[in-house]
Protein backbone atom coordinates (compact mmCIF):
# COMPACT_ATOMS: atom_id res chain seq x y z
CA UNK A 1 0.00 0.00 0.00
CA UNK A 2 1.33 3.52 -0.71
CA UNK A 3 1.97 6.38 1.37
CA UNK A 4 -1.03 8.11 -0.17
CA UNK A 5 -3.47 5.92 1.57
CA UNK A 6 -2.53 7.10 5.13
CA UNK A 7 -4.37 10.50 3.97
CA UNK A 8 -7.13 11.62 6.24
CA UNK A 9 -10.45 9.43 5.23
CA UNK A 10 -8.95 6.71 2.85
CA UNK A 11 -8.87 3.88 4.86
CA UNK A 12 -12.60 4.44 6.09
CA UNK A 13 -13.86 1.23 4.69
CA UNK A 14 -11.10 -0.45 6.62
CA UNK A 15 -12.65 -0.84 9.57
CA UNK A 16 -15.49 -3.21 10.58
CA UNK A 17 -17.98 -1.74 12.69
CA UNK A 18 -17.56 -4.02 15.73
CA UNK A 19 -13.69 -3.46 15.87
CA UNK A 20 -14.99 0.69 15.99
CA UNK A 21 -17.61 -0.04 18.72
CA UNK A 22 -14.22 -1.87 20.84
CA UNK A 23 -12.06 1.46 20.20
CA UNK A 24 -14.70 3.82 21.18
CA UNK A 25 -15.43 1.82 24.65
CA UNK A 26 -11.26 1.63 24.71
CA UNK A 27 -11.36 5.37 24.64
CA UNK A 28 -14.15 5.40 27.22
CA UNK A 29 -12.79 3.42 29.66
CA UNK A 30 -9.35 5.28 29.33
CA UNK A 31 -11.44 8.72 29.95
CA UNK A 32 -12.92 7.13 33.15
CA UNK A 33 -9.30 6.04 34.50
CA UNK A 34 -7.50 9.14 33.98
CA UNK A 35 -10.38 11.20 35.25
CA UNK A 36 -10.35 9.63 38.45
CA UNK A 37 -6.95 10.34 38.47
CA UNK A 38 -7.11 13.91 38.20
CA UNK A 39 -7.82 13.75 42.37
CA UNK A 40 -4.35 11.73 42.69
CA UNK A 41 -5.03 8.65 42.61
CA UNK A 42 -3.05 8.36 39.63
CA UNK A 43 -0.19 9.99 39.16
CA UNK A 44 3.13 9.78 36.97
CA UNK A 45 1.35 10.05 34.04
CA UNK A 46 3.99 11.30 30.72
CA UNK A 47 7.63 11.35 31.15
CA UNK A 48 11.37 11.31 28.99
CA UNK A 49 10.67 9.76 25.55
CA UNK A 50 12.95 9.69 22.54
CA UNK A 51 11.16 9.45 18.84
CA UNK A 52 11.66 10.08 15.35
CA UNK A 53 10.40 13.52 13.68
CA UNK A 54 8.79 13.83 10.13
CA UNK A 55 12.49 14.37 8.60
CA UNK A 56 14.03 11.04 10.07
CA UNK A 57 15.39 12.96 13.26
CA UNK A 58 15.57 11.96 16.70
CA UNK A 59 13.24 14.34 18.81
CA UNK A 60 13.31 13.99 22.51
CA UNK A 61 10.54 15.34 25.15
CA UNK A 62 13.29 17.87 26.05
CA UNK A 63 12.95 20.13 22.53
CA UNK A 64 9.57 21.00 23.94
CA UNK A 65 10.22 22.31 27.20
CA UNK A 66 8.80 26.06 27.65
CA UNK A 67 5.71 25.21 25.71
CA UNK A 68 2.28 23.24 27.22
CA UNK A 69 2.33 19.81 25.27
CA UNK A 70 -0.89 18.51 23.79
CA UNK A 71 -0.03 14.87 23.50
CA UNK A 72 -2.14 12.41 21.24
CA UNK A 73 -1.84 9.12 20.49
CA UNK A 74 -3.50 7.40 17.09
CA UNK A 75 -2.61 6.16 13.64
CA UNK A 76 -2.85 7.46 10.52
CA UNK A 77 -5.41 4.43 8.97
CA UNK A 78 -7.70 5.47 11.37
CA UNK A 79 -11.15 5.90 10.21
CA UNK A 80 -12.80 8.36 12.27
CA UNK A 81 -11.62 9.00 15.58
CA UNK A 82 -8.20 10.22 15.01
CA UNK A 83 -9.19 12.69 12.25
CA UNK A 84 -12.13 13.95 13.95
CA UNK A 85 -9.53 14.81 17.21
CA UNK A 86 -7.20 16.14 14.78
CA UNK A 87 -9.44 18.27 13.32
CA UNK A 88 -10.52 19.42 16.84
CA UNK A 89 -6.97 20.39 17.69
CA UNK A 90 -6.42 22.15 14.71
CA UNK A 91 -9.07 24.47 15.28
CA UNK A 92 -8.55 24.91 19.09
CA UNK A 93 -5.25 25.69 18.30
CA UNK A 94 -6.75 28.78 15.76
CA UNK A 95 -9.41 29.71 17.90
CA UNK A 96 -6.26 30.02 20.72
CA UNK A 97 -4.85 32.85 19.04
CA UNK A 98 -1.53 34.01 19.98
CA UNK A 99 -2.07 31.64 22.91
CA UNK A 100 -1.58 28.94 20.43
CA UNK A 101 2.15 29.99 20.00
CA UNK A 102 3.24 28.39 23.62
CA UNK A 103 1.18 25.25 22.60
CA UNK A 104 2.93 21.90 20.64
CA UNK A 105 0.51 19.81 19.70
CA UNK A 106 1.69 16.23 19.29
CA UNK A 107 0.51 13.20 17.24
CA UNK A 108 2.48 9.70 17.54
CA UNK A 109 1.39 6.85 16.10
CA UNK A 110 0.59 3.20 17.83
CA UNK A 111 1.60 1.64 14.60
CA UNK A 112 5.06 2.06 13.82
CA UNK A 113 5.00 -0.71 11.04
CA UNK A 114 2.92 1.65 8.66
CA UNK A 115 3.32 4.76 9.78
CA UNK A 116 6.71 5.92 9.04
CA UNK A 117 8.49 9.54 9.47
CA UNK A 118 7.42 11.24 6.05
CA UNK A 119 3.64 9.18 6.64
CA UNK A 120 3.39 10.87 10.65
CA UNK A 121 4.61 14.23 8.73
CA UNK A 122 2.39 14.48 6.12
CA UNK A 123 -0.75 12.90 7.86
CA UNK A 124 -0.54 15.66 10.84
CA UNK A 125 0.45 18.15 8.89
CA UNK A 126 -2.63 17.96 6.54
CA UNK A 127 -4.59 19.27 9.57
CA UNK A 128 -2.37 21.75 10.86
CA UNK A 129 1.18 23.02 10.12
CA UNK A 130 1.44 23.06 14.19
CA UNK A 131 0.75 19.83 14.68
CA UNK A 132 3.89 17.47 14.60
CA UNK A 133 3.72 13.37 13.78
CA UNK A 134 6.13 11.21 15.56
CA UNK A 135 6.71 7.97 15.45
CA UNK A 136 9.43 5.58 16.13
CA UNK A 137 10.56 1.95 16.62
CA UNK A 138 8.04 -0.63 17.84
CA UNK A 139 10.23 -0.31 21.60
CA UNK A 140 10.42 3.25 21.69
CA UNK A 141 6.54 3.81 20.58
CA UNK A 142 5.77 0.63 23.62
CA UNK A 143 7.92 3.05 25.92
CA UNK A 144 6.01 6.59 25.66
CA UNK A 145 2.72 4.76 25.68
CA UNK A 146 3.40 2.82 28.42
CA UNK A 147 4.95 6.36 30.12
CA UNK A 148 1.38 7.84 29.13
CA UNK A 149 -0.72 4.70 30.33
CA UNK A 150 -2.27 4.43 26.77
CA UNK A 151 -4.13 1.33 25.44
CA UNK A 152 -3.57 0.21 22.28
CA UNK A 153 -4.09 -3.30 20.10
CA UNK A 154 -3.53 -4.01 16.79
CA UNK A 155 -6.22 -6.38 15.39
CA UNK A 156 -4.56 -8.89 12.86
CA UNK A 157 -6.77 -11.04 10.83
CA UNK A 158 -4.84 -14.23 8.83
CA UNK A 159 -4.86 -12.60 5.25
CA UNK A 160 -5.68 -9.04 5.86
CA UNK A 161 -2.15 -7.87 5.31
CA UNK A 162 -1.56 -4.24 6.33
CA UNK A 163 -5.46 -4.11 5.97
CA UNK A 164 -5.70 -4.44 10.19
CA UNK A 165 -7.00 -1.57 12.48
CA UNK A 166 -5.43 -0.82 15.98
CA UNK A 167 -7.71 -0.58 18.84
CA UNK A 168 -6.75 2.34 21.13
CA UNK A 169 -7.15 4.87 23.62
CA UNK A 170 -8.90 8.06 22.11
CA UNK A 171 -7.29 10.73 25.42
CA UNK A 172 -5.99 14.34 24.69
CA UNK A 173 -3.02 14.53 27.46
CA UNK A 174 -2.10 18.63 28.55
CA UNK A 175 1.73 18.78 29.54
CA UNK A 176 2.81 21.81 31.51
CA UNK A 177 6.14 23.60 29.99
CA UNK A 178 8.21 21.52 31.95
CA UNK A 179 6.62 18.47 30.93
CA UNK A 180 4.46 17.59 33.49
CA UNK A 181 0.84 16.40 33.52
CA UNK A 182 -1.70 18.52 33.91
CA UNK A 183 -4.93 17.10 32.85
CA UNK A 184 -6.80 14.78 30.46
CA UNK A 185 -8.60 16.40 27.72
CA UNK A 186 -11.91 14.86 26.17
CA UNK A 187 -11.16 14.17 22.51
CA UNK A 188 -14.95 13.61 21.52
CA UNK A 189 -15.56 17.78 21.97
CA UNK A 190 -15.16 20.90 19.75
CA UNK A 191 -12.48 22.56 18.79
CA UNK A 192 -13.77 25.83 20.78
CA UNK A 193 -14.68 23.48 24.21
CA UNK A 194 -11.36 22.28 23.59
CA UNK A 195 -9.52 25.58 23.33
CA UNK A 196 -11.42 26.74 26.27
CA UNK A 197 -9.96 23.93 28.67
CA UNK A 198 -6.52 24.22 27.33
CA UNK A 199 -6.77 28.20 28.00
CA UNK A 200 -8.44 27.56 31.59
CA UNK A 201 -5.53 25.45 32.34
CA UNK A 202 -2.57 28.11 30.84
CA UNK A 203 -0.90 30.17 33.62
CA UNK A 204 -0.55 34.00 32.18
Amino acid sequence: MTETAHRPGRARLLLPALAFVVLLAAGVGAWTFFARGESGAVGGIGGPFTLVDGGGHPVTDKEFRGRYMLVYFGYTFCPDVCPTTLAAVAGALDALGPKADRVQALFITVDPQRDTPAVVRDYAAAFSPRIKGLTGSPDQIAKVAGEYRVYYAPQRSQGAGDAYTVDHSSILYLMDPDGRFISPLRADQTAQGLAAEIAQHMSG
